[in-house]
């Protein structure tokens, strides 16, 4: 253990020389998870579609990097874009020859009705918050398996996978929620055990947050009047929750602090589904 920082630091939460990656990076709940690997000593890049991240990426990237001694990137790359998104990818890995950990939060919501769904719609949907989160999965998994390292990835999913939230009509993002825990599982299943060649032993879990304040949230409650009271109202605790309070979640599923953890949904949820 180095002197200075690392030295104060919990050992099994400890990702002092690690390598991480978070999509969905550039603000938001992804932003806070990505802060909390940096506070952890980590290396940790964030990948979002933006050209540039918001603003409250720079105000954090000043802020943990000085306090912290981990650092914080950013690239732009957009999940549906494989080829970019397995170079960038690569490239990073490359750098240490080594990847530790992913949190895969990219994620779109569409309010629209069942019925007025379009085909091209839906495929928009299941692209970004399905086949690209399992595209971004595989693409780290090869280069953990590439280089040995015993990895951890947390899925982000939603309590919309489990239930159909009242007030709000989004069929196609709830499914594709439901999908990313069974994924979860899957991927568990198949990279879970070392193999005779020195790969395997990746852990992959679920992480499923109930409704958050982030800039998706605030659209739907312009969009759908009285829904903020509705769900406060459907919560055990009357209120919803803010990004920074799963940031210790995040950080428990790629820390050593799991290690016997893998294939679970872990649900955070203020207690919505426990009625």
């Amino acid at each position: 253990m180095h002197e200075g920082t690392g030295s104060k630091r919990f050992r099994d939460f400890n990702l002092e020389g690690g390598v991480f990656i978070v999509t969905g990076g550039a603000q938001g709940l992804g932003l806070v998870m990505a802060e909390a690997l940096v506070e952890a000593g980590a290396e940790v890049h964030c990948l979002d579609r933006q050209p540039e991240p918001d603003d409250e990426f720079t105000v954090a990237h000043e802020r943990i990097e000085k306090e912290y001694g981990g650092s914080l990137h950013y690239s732009q790359v957009d999940v549906r874009d494989v080829k970019n998104l397995d170079e960038t990818i690569g490239r990073i890995a490359a750098r240490k020859e080594r990847l530790d950990g992913l949190i895969a939060a990219a994620g779109v919501q569409q309010i629209t009705k069942a019925v007025d769904y379009t085909f091209e719609d839906a495929q928009k949907m299941l692209a970004i918050n399905y086949t690209g989160l399992f595209m971004t999965a595989t693409s780290v998994a090869r280069a953990m398996m590439k280089y040995k390292c015993r990895g951890r990835i947390c899925l982000i999913a939603s309590m919309s996978g489990l239930i159909a939230n009242k007030g709000l009509i989004t069929p196609v993002y709830n499914s594709s929620k439901a999908a990313v825990i069974q994924l979860s599982r899957c991927l568990a299943m198949e990279w879970g055990k070392i193999k005779e060649d020195g790969t395997g032993g990746i852990r992959v879990n679920c992480l499923s947050p109930g409704h958050i304040i982030t800039p998706m949230v605030e659209k739907n409650f312009e969009e759908v009047p009285g829904l903020k009271e509705k769900w406060e109202s459907e919560n055990m605790m009357g209120r919803l929750s803010q990004p920074e309070e799963f940031k210790s979640a995040g950080l428990f599923l790629l820390s050593n602090a799991s290690s016997f953890m893998t294939g679970q949904n872990l649900v955070i949820d203020g207690g919505h589904t426990a009625w």
